[in-house]
């Protein structure tokens, strides 16, 4: 019993005319009559009833029907995925990112891929901050990630935008009404900030930015995403440094003023290892080399 088998008895049970079927089949009919009767006897029963005039369908033949073409479906199914697969259509891609850049990046992407390819399924690990995501791309334990340059060798980056750095600040802070602040002035605040271990370049910068200025920042309190940070500033534990990207979170009470030193401080950029060798990954980096120019606006 093969699936050809099934194939022809399925063209002959909708026609019930041999020649047609075999037209339809684009086979010779003698062909198809000798698949039709090697189906007969692995089943053990007739399955048409034959005569000079007419064919008709046994009841075997009629309870057969529908489970030959249940099976018809779900070959042709296997077969598309395949060819999917292949062709990187269907997949899994490991996402990591952090920071309020990378749930907007992501969100943007994530619809455009279900849109274009939904055999390919993003798998998102949130709270990835840059520093860790590079080295889980680099150790194989994700696909793709926002990350900022520089990274560790062999992986490869689609640079997104720059961003810049501003402050975020309780609403009635003393500098909350000003154009800009500058960094020295910032030297005796409690500040708020993503825990070290979580290899944030936000982070990074922001104790850059603090040495450069000639201070050791006082940290007041750490918080594990951004909306718990700006969450802490509302409530007037402290400021904290952000991207500009953050803006568009509206917390009650928190104000955002641009940090003099912090025009274009911040690089972001889609990093993925270049050894991957994934066809879905392929896909998911065609769409976003489109969707996500520099700038991105």
């Amino acid at each position: 019993m093969e699936l050809r088998h099934f194939t022809a008895f399925i063209a002959v049970a909708e026609e019930l005319h041999f020649g047609r079927a075999a037209e339809k089949l684009h086979v010779a009919q003698p062909a198809l009559s000798h698949m039709i009767r090697s189906l007969e006897k692995d089943l053990g029963t007739p399955l048409f009833e034959r005569t000079t005039r007419r064919v008709r369908l046994t009841s075997s033949g009629e309870a057969l029907l529908e489970p030959a073409r249940s099976i018809q479906v779900q070959v042709d199914g296997a077969r598309r995925i395949a060819r999917a697969a292949q062709e990187g259509e269907v997949g899994r891609v490991r996402v990591g990112f952090g920071g309020t850049s990378g749930y907007s990046i992501l969100s943007l992407l994530a619809r455009e891929v279900a849109r274009r390819h939904p055999g390919i399924s993003l798998e998102l690990h949130p709270r990835t901050y840059s520093g860790d995501a590079a080295l889980a791309l680099r150790d194989e334990g994700m696909d793709l990630a926002i990350v900022s340059p520089p990274v560790p060798a062999g992986i490869d980056v689609h640079v997104i935008r720059e961003e810049r750095v501003m402050v975020a600040m309780p609403s009635d802070h003393e500098l909350a009404g000003r154009e800009s602040v500058s960094m020295n002035e910032l030297h005796d605040q409690a500040f708020i900030s993503y825990p070290a271990s979580h290899g944030s370049k936000v982070r990074e910068s922001m104790m850059r930015m603090c040495d450069e200025a000639g201070f050791l920042p006082h940290i007041a309190q750490e918080a594990p995403d951004p909306y718990s940070l700006l969450a802490l500033v509302g409530a007037q534990v402290g400021i904290a440094i952000v991207v500009e990207s953050s803006e568009h979170i509206r917390i009650d009470g928190v104000t955002y003023v641009p940090l003099a030193e912090g025009a274009n401080a911040f690089t972001l950029a889609l990093g993925w290892r270049h050894s991957n060798a994934s066809t879905a990954l392929a896909r998911v980096l065609d769409i976003a080399r489109e969707i996500l120019p520099l700038p991105w606006t």
